[in-house]
């Protein structure tokens, strides 16, 4: 039994579909922050202006909103999805099922992979000597860390797609 009174397996399906629905959702902050840093980064280059406190802000706001969704996502992935505790349960099968596989392979590298180039960004961009460079540090980290992230986001319509907006409907 849980804190709440209810079973542990009910419990546990409360918090998966809890913390499924807040990652689903952020997953457009994440999209949104990523596309607005971008834009910035463009304008910055085209306009030849100094780096802004609001450029800084928008790379910090979007590597905030990629660490929060890492740590939700590594709660579903390690401790609360039944079908990512299911799917490693059984490895060879699970590589050929294209929903389970996007999930526990393809979904999950892509994501770190996306991390990764984003929070190198902001780490050459913190090194960087001039506004100039900057930018375009911006743009080439950012656009590539967006690229693979929204690769790697379960569509409506791929295998294991997901709704665009989970918890609004079908």
């Amino acid at each position: 039994m849980s804190g709440r009174g209810m079973p542990r397996s009910h419990y546990n399906a409360d918090m998966y579909s809890a913390f499924l629905l807040v990652h689903s959702l952020l997953r457009w902050v994440v999209v949104i922050a990523g596309l607005v840093v971008i834009a910035r980064a463009v304008t910055g280059i085209t306009g030849r202006r100094d780096w802004r406190p609001g450029d800084a802000a928008g790379v910090r706001w979007f590597s905030i909103a990629l660490d929060v969704q890492f740590l939700i996502g590594l709660l579903l992935y390690v401790w609360l999805s039944p079908f990512i505790r299911d799917a490693w349960a059984d490895i060879g099968a699970t590589m050929r099922n294209a929903p389970l596989r996007f999930f526990v392979v393809e979904h999950t590298t892509g994501m770190l992979i996306g991390i990764a180039l984003a929070h190198v960004g902001k780490s050459k961009i913190g090194k960087a000597a001039d506004a100039a460079q900057k930018h375009k540090l911006a743009v080439i980290f950012f656009s590539l860390a967006m690229v693979v992230i929204l690769l790697s986001i379960p569509w409506p319509g791929m295998p294991g797609g997901r709704p665009l907006l989970r918890g609004f409907g079908s």
